[in-house]
């Protein structure tokens, strides 16, 4: 098993999971300060998630605005529901990734295509580069992650639950 430098030390890094109670407030600036248990203060925390798509409940590190590890939470369902429901928060401003619900149309079978779709957060377009930019996803069922372009990600939970005119479409590109 590979250590971390960090992982010796105990002053580096903090786990949590009810054993080091962490305290997690928003500033009036709406930022999120950190209170460790020795009393260090630490503003404009962020939360990282360790494993995003293949397991977004577990793994998060809360980390310095200069980047380094304050705070190692195992499990989010294991905080109180006042530190989760604020990490959570955070989390959803950071990471946007619409699912797709529909691929609409395709300009094109080969690449650059421009895609018209249906996601959770509406209608758009995205243009794919390339097939190496459909990536199938770890897990259960056919999960895809879809680049843009543009740098977006969008997310196909399950191929198999897709209409079958989109299937057909995303199938020409796999």
């Amino acid at each position: 098993m590979r250590r971390w430098p960090h992982d010796h030390d105990p002053r580096r890094r903090r786990h949590t999971g009810g054993r080091a109670p962490l305290q997690l407030v928003r500033n009036r600036l709406g930022r999120l300060v950190l209170t460790l248990p020795d009393g260090t203060v630490h503003a404009g925390v962020v939360p990282v998630r360790a494993f995003p798509i293949s397991a977004p409940q577990r793994g998060v590190s809360l980390v310095s605005a200069d980047g380094h590890e304050l705070a190692w939470v195992d499990d989010l369902h294991a905080l109180p529901e006042a530190q989760r429901a604020l990490i959570e928060s955070e989390l959803t401003e950071r990471e946007f990734m619409p699912v797709i619900e529909r691929l609409l149309s395709v300009s094109t079978f080969s690449t650059p295509s421009i895609w018209e779709v249906q996601t959770d957060r509406g209608r758009c377009q995205l243009e794919l580069k390339g097939e190496e930019d459909i990536r199938r996803l770890a897990g259960e069922g056919a999960r895809l992650m879809v680049a843009s372009a543009e740098g977006l990600h969008f997310l196909i939970p399950d191929l198999r639950a897709l209409d079958r005119h989109s299937r057909r479409l995303i199938e020409r590109f796999l």
